[in-house]
């Protein structure tokens, strides 16, 4: 069943793009919900939407494709992230405010550009909820690129960001330049969901982003074991979600995220009900 949906060059873009994607979204989603941002994916990729809706609408009214939709809605994306920035330094007593702010705004430009484009499209369709043909080779050495990039960041700041996430005051007080760190976490959590978004869509991004994270930490003893675990989790139900989505000729996205809700599900229930033999074992011991 997987050789014959690698079969076609778009579905092996698709499918490594998957797998690429199963790795960097809860890799930084791990950190985004250790430090509350959760609603951060929900407002940068309302941003990116406006993006995509952009060059769409360029490609409309001049008939050529002067940039592609996906590093146009790239574009919007990492501006987006420094506005975040800017207006939580802004709004130091009330940070969160950073998040509606600009998810409205990626609203607004949304429906506007949409409306001058005279609509929704195919190609928009298939941005708003996934597809498993969307994705080209350029793309996927675009996504490539982004996922190096995240790794390598994560890699050399990972002290830097573990403490500014758990204890961020005290990272100040070690020297940790936190606005710098601030800024880069921004920038890679815009291009993170702007790769994602060929895959889930933009209406389901963040919840590949936190729902593994959500998961992970319900068995995790450590936040190494959250990451390692979430990891899993997203790439189990992306690569389900892909190889369903293709068999059963709907969008990936929707799939993707129900399989990791079920995961979800399934983590609770068997914690609780190990928690439960544990505890009788427990009293019959002692008893």
């Amino acid at each position: 069943m997987l050789m014959n949906l690698l079969e076609y060059e778009f579905l092996r873009n698709t499918f490594f793009t998957g797998i690429i994607i199963g790795i960097i979204a809860p890799l930084l989603g791990a950190f985004i919900v250790v430090r509350r941002l959760s609603l951060i994916a929900d407002a940068l990729s309302h941003v990116t939407l406006a993006g995509i809706a952009f060059g769409l609408l360029l490609e409309k009214k001049t008939g050529a494709m002067l940039i592609t939709p996906f590093y146009s809605g790239l574009g919007f994306s990492i501006i987006g992230s420094v506005i975040v920035e800017r207006l939580r330094r802004v709004y130091t007593a009330f940070q969160e405010l950073a998040i509606p702010i600009i998810l409205s705004g990626g609203v607004g430009l949304s429906v506007i550009f949409i409306s001058i484009a005279n609509g929704f499209n195919t190609d928009l369709y298939n941005y708003l909820f996934g597809s498993v043909s969307a994705v080209s080779r350029q793309d996927l050495y675009s996504i490539i690129i982004i996922a190096v990039i995240v790794c390598v960041v994560i890699f050399f700041l990972y002290k830097e960001l573990f403490l500014l996430s758990f204890d961020e005051e005290q990272a100040v007080v070690t020297g940790i330049h936190a606005k710098r760190i601030h800024f880069i976490f921004i920038v890679l959590t815009a291009l993170v969901i702007a790769a994602s978004i060929r895959i889930v869509g933009v209406l389901l991004v963040s919840a590949l982003m936190t729902l593994p994270v959500a998961a992970s930490i319900r068995i995790a003893k450590g936040f190494k074991q959250t990451i390692i675990y979430a990891i899993i989790y997203g790439e189990t139900a992306v690569i389900l979600g892909l190889v369903s989505g293709y068999y059963l000729e709907i969008p990936p996205g929707g799939t993707i995220v129900m399989l990791l809700i079920l995961l979800l599900i399934a983590t609770i229930v068997t914690k609780k009900v190990i928690a439960k033999i544990n505890s009788r074992k427990h009293r019959l011991k002692t008893g």
